[in-house]
């Protein structure tokens, strides 16, 4: 008979044990939903002219890049070659392309 006491207790804890992981992992009842109060007719007229304001301001997709010239080229090459970087590569290559 003690036997079957243990038993029924190891059963029972088990069961309790695994109820409760089986609880612990689910997830929480989501929350009601609250109404938005009603805006003003102005309201949203003003927000679908901001929608459509936003919309038209969005960047163009660019253009293809042109070919570089020859010459385009023999500036980089000799602007790479010297180790410049940055402005007065910039300048470099302005100077460069520019001249005859």
């Amino acid at each position: 008979m003690t036997i079957i006491k243990y038993a029924a207790a190891a059963v029972a804890i088990l069961l309790a044990v695994g109820t409760t992981a089986a609880v612990a992992q689910t997830t929480p009842a989501a929350p009601p939903a609250v109404a938005a109060p009603a805006k003003p007719a102005t309201a949203t007229a003003n927000a679908a002219k901001a929608a459509t304001t936003k919309a038209a301001k969005t960047p163009k997709a660019s253009k293809p890049a042109a070919p570089r010239t020859e010459k385009s080229l023999k500036c980089s090459a000799d602007a790479t070659a010297k180790g410049l970087k940055g402005k007065p590569r910039k300048s470099f290559m302005a100077k460069c392309k520019k001249a005859p």
